[in-house]
């Protein structure tokens, strides 16, 4: 129960910034927004999802084969349907395994999968962060949006620091992380079993990571597609409300919004995700228009994941879990 209280919070706060940054005139600009430009909004997230979900079977590899198209379609929408949902997306991985296990696919596999996910979107951010650096050096950028580059690129270049700290010193960390686990009374063949499962992912990241260079290529392509598709949205959505901003500082809006949520651990990021949105883009397009694009813009790459992501998690995860409980008491 406090999980779904915890939830509502975020979502009332997620509507109360736009709300109140808007006023009185957020209605009216809500009115005159294009139905049409929002059913072209909605296609443009399912056909990220449907990217999403050729991006899990080729990073499968013969197992994803086995998974089928419509059957990875639904884990991808269950999937973000928990990210969503859940502190700083950490359901989505758990999740995945959960979603894989009943198709037979190892835990450790399905894991790798995902950290493989992740490290192509991060690569994907730092090669958008130089071509927008590559393209401030021929167009000038307003303080704020520089401001906004700069913080991006400082987050970026973190990130990416503790993923080859993680990756050159793994022995050390994992062996900081067993005499962590002695320290705290943890047993040892649950620090054994512990131990196994961590070698396995490794050893499943190094077989995702040998898979032919075509494929993870192609993985990449599938990653900038969709990438620049979902941070499209808030582009035209502020073109359809008749704003004139370039598409490189939407971009970085997104960027830092969308990560001030991870930070937040809010569910979805939904509260912290509207108001450093909506601190970043009033300036530049006006407070009824700010909140106005904030929230047709989360209304398609927020709620939207809930409503089209709900059933299918339920349908996947939640009733079969259901059923066996229920045959358990039984």
């Amino acid at each position: 129960m406090n999980r779904f209280a915890w939830l509502g919070l975020a979502l009332l706060l997620a509507v109360l910034v736009p709300a109140l940054l808007g006023g009185g005139e957020l209605l009216p600009r809500l009115r005159s927004f294009d139905p049409g430009l929002m059913l072209q909004l909605l296609g443009m997230i399912l056909l990220c999802w449907v990217i999403n979900a050729a991006r899990l079977r080729l990073l499968l590899g013969q197992q994803g084969a086995r998974l089928g198209r419509v059957r990875s379609l639904g884990v991808v929408m269950a999937t973000e349907f928990a990210i969503c949902t859940t502190p700083g997306g950490s359901g989505g991985p758990l999740a995945l395994m959960a979603l894989l296990g009943r198709e037979r696919i190892p835990a450790s596999r399905s894991g790798a999968v995902f950290a493989m996910d992740q490290l192509n979107d991060l690569l994907f951010f730092f090669c958008a962060m130089l071509a927008i650096a590559a393209y401030a050096l021929f167009h000038r950028l307003g303080h704020s949006q520089q401001s906004m580059l700069l913080g991006s690129a400082l987050m970026l270049c973190a990130a990416l620091a503790g993923v080859l700290a993680l990756l050159r010193y793994r022995r050390g960390v994992i062996k900081t992380c067993g005499r962590l686990l002695r320290r705290l009374g943890v047993a040892a063949p649950q620090r054994r079993r512990w131990a196994r499962k961590l070698l396995r992912f490794v050893h499943a990241l190094a077989d995702t990571w040998r898979l032919p260079k075509r494929t993870l290529a192609l993985v990449f392509s599938l990653t900038c597609a969709h990438w620049c598709l979902r941070y499209s949205v808030l582009y035209l959505v502020l073109q359809g409300l008749g704003a004139n901003i370039a598409w490189v500082p939407s971009f970085l809006v997104q960027m830092l919004a969308l990560s001030a949520g991870q930070f937040s651990l809010l569910p979805g990021g939904a509260g912290a995700a509207e108001l450093t949105s909506a601190t970043l883009l009033a300036p530049l397009v006006g407070s009824s228009t700010a909140a106005a694009a904030i929230l047709i813009w989360r209304a398609v790459t927020y709620y939207f994941y809930l409503l089209a992501g709900g059933p299918v998690f339920l349908c996947l995860l939640a009733r079969p879990l259901l059923a066996r409980w229920r045959r358990q008491a039984g």
